[in-house]
């Protein structure tokens, strides 16, 4: 592989990403870019504690990505595995300071991208995080304005926004650009086609202002833009083998798995409930979500009905982490110039959710070679 540009900003926000700070205690207590520890579950614990644990600390976005907590914090079927474990959520705008939380012991278990997750075993040498299940599939758009854009050959000299640098969208967007022969620089932006990241909830503000001519972003993002008067140049499932590929993922702390095992396997099977009730309820589960959104705690802004049913019936919740899809991630992230080449090996263990889809009477789901042993 040809030697690369300097990559030192991109490189010490992916190595943020996963450090251990050293100031837990001050850090702890803003919550890691979170709205800090949130309350709000509709089940309340009940019971006897699982693993002799208060509470399993969870992290994950306010998006309709992560519908399978998002929806479980109204249904409380993680709640009810854990008995009388709290579930104590944590809320997220972007994977890098979710992974920094997971690395500082701040949560335990957490909803996340694949980037993200893949930055975070990377940077700490696959000792401190573990993919332990899937989640959801799909549900990202590259958005645009249709005065401006046509098709991919008037990207040149526009600007197109991503959540965040390093995130699994802004990963994506600067692969497909470098597949279609734009030159940017995966530090600054800069290039033939500009890059802008910005928070999610700033994106439909700066499109709807023209301050960028597109977005490349997760649901309910995508469907705000559409809303907006934008159009959709390409549903990232088109790029993808039969429209899958993993968007989030469910991770844990190494040392928390090892030390409380009964407690990690409570979550996934209360995720796998959550997933099977969305699937049978599509449309109790798009309000689910809107429930959780509307809570000032998580944004406190609902969907309209047409924003929520097109962003729901973009995303497919899935068990299975689409392994082989991951490392096609990682790849990405090698050829935009976010990363070098990873090792990836032992970056997933299964082996509690294999356990938990016995037992449902389902088949394994599989690492593609990346288990752990």
């Amino acid at each position: 592989m040809p030697a690369a540009r300097p990559r030192s900003t991109a490189r010490r926000l992916l190595a943020a990403a996963a450090a251990v700070p050293l100031l837990i205690g001050a850090l702890g207590a803003c919550g890691y870019g979170s709205k800090a520890p949130t309350t709000g579950n509709k089940v309340a614990a009940k019971g006897p504690k699982t693993d002799g644990l208060d509470a399993v600390k969870v992290g994950y976005f306010g998006n309709v990505t992560h519908a399978t907590p998002m929806v479980d914090r109204q249904k409380g079927f993680i709640q009810k595995e854990l008995g009388g474990t709290q579930v104590k959520p944590y809320i997220f705008n972007a994977g890098p300071s979710e992974i920094e939380a997971l690395n500082a012991g701040t949560i335990d278990i957490g909803w996340i991208g694949p980037s993200p997750a893949i930055n975070g075993y990377v940077q700490s040498h696959g000792k401190n995080l573990k993919i332990i299940g899937g989640s959801a599939s799909g549900g990202v758009s590259l958005v645009v304005n249709p005065k401006k854009i046509k098709s991919e050959k008037d990207l040149k000299g526009k600007r197109i926004a991503t959540p965040q640098l390093g995130n699994t969208q802004d990963v994506a967007l600067l692969n497909y650009l470098h597949e279609k022969g734009y030159q940017v620089d995966p530090d600054t932006g800069k290039g033939e086609v500009g890059v802008l990241r910005q928070d999610n909830k700033e994106i439909p503000n700066t499109f709807r202002q023209g301050g960028v001519d597109g977005a490349w972003v997760p649901e309910p993002t995508a469907s705000k833009l559409v809303a907006e008067g934008g159009r959709t140049l390409l549903d990232e499932k088109q790029l993808w083998k039969d429209g899958k590929f993993v968007i989030t993922n469910i991770v844990v702390r190494q040392q928390f798995l090892k030390e409380h095992p009964k407690a990690v396997e409570a979550v996934l099977r209360g995720s796998v409930q959550t997933n099977d009730w969305i699937k049978g309820h599509p449309g109790e589960a798009a309000q689910a979500v809107n429930a959780s959104l509307a809570d000032p705690k998580v944004s406190g802004t609902p969907l309209s009905d047409k924003v929520l049913n097109s962003a729901f019936r973009n995303v497919e919740v899935t068990d299975d982490p689409l392994a082989a899809t991951l490392k096609d991630e990682a790849r990405h992230a090698v050829t935009s110039g976010l990363l070098k080449k990873p090792d990836l090996h032992g970056i997933y263990d299964l082996r509690l959710l294999n356990k938990v889809l016995k037992a449902e009477g389902r088949p394994p789901v599989g690492a593609a070679g990346l288990g752990a042993q």
